[in-house]
């Protein structure tokens, strides 16, 4: 046997439970299995640690099994297994009555994702502020690397993961409303906050490309009674902004 093929029949083995291969029905090659799935699982939980703790283990990791047969890592990077699992938490049957989880599970995907982002230097507001109107209105910032966010129109998913995310004990009642969420690293550690749907819309613009001008005119239009100057503020307080790069 090639070592390819015996390497292919290994993998599609160690996850497939019904798996016709010889190699399969060798008493130790089950512990050996069985030592695969729980470490794959044990990285899930480890990386939507939100989730988990809204479900309790037990439902999460029968989940997580569920997950790690269909969609094994690709990756021998465990940190970064899971880029599917909040899309798998929306089309799973048992979550039916949760819907609120897969929006969870984003935001713990997007706090990995800042985690693990390039480094940047977020920019200073004293430089935005010594540019002389024109110049500030066709200025180009970008989103830094670590800056992740999101709108839920439908759901607190922010106050819920929040909640969830910093293992708080908080029995205050959640407001049923949309809400949005920003995650970034200007430094060593990742920083949330609440997002409004003005912020998000105002990122979405820099992340396209857009001047200063014209992405403060998306976020008005996304939400009619946005102020500008503490929008800009904020994110720039969050460090959520570097300088776009240079096009010429």
């Amino acid at each position: 046997m090639k070592l390819g093929t015996f390497q292919a029949g290994l993998a599609a083995a160690l996850l497939d439970l019904d798996a016709k291969v010889e190699l399969a029905s060798q008493p130790a090659f089950a512990v050996y299995r069985n030592t695969v799935m729980k470490g794959c699982v044990d990285a899930l939980e480890a990386n939507y640690p939100s989730v988990a703790r809204l479900v309790g283990s037990d439902w999460f990791r029968a989940a997580a099994a569920v997950h790690v047969a269909a969609r094994p890592p690709q990756d021998g990077r465990m940190l970064t297994y899971g880029a599917a699992f909040a899309d798998f938490l929306a089309g799973f049957e048992p979550a039916g009555d949760l819907p609120y989880l897969a929006g969870v599970a984003r935001l713990d995907r997007s706090w990995t994702q800042a985690h693990t982002a390039a480094d940047a230097d977020a920019i200073d507001g004293a430089w935005l502020a010594g540019l002389s109107p024109e110049a500030l209105g066709n200025v180009r910032v970008a989103p830094h690397p670590a800056a992740r966010w999101h709108w839920f129109p439908d759901a607190p998913i922010y106050t819920i993961w929040q909640r969830n995310r910093s293992a708080s004990d908080s029995t205050d009642e959640i407001e049923w409303q949309g809400e949005g969420a920003l995650l970034t690293r200007p430094r060593d550690a990742v920083i949330w906050r609440e997002a409004s749907l003005a912020d998000c819309a105002f990122l979405d613009a820099c992340a396209r490309g857009m001047s200063l001008a014209d992405a403060a005119v998306a976020a008005v239009t996304a939400q009619a009674d946005a102020d500008i100057a503490d929008l800009l503020a904020g994110l720039l307080r969050a460090g959520a902004l570097v300088v776009a790069p240079s096009t010429e």
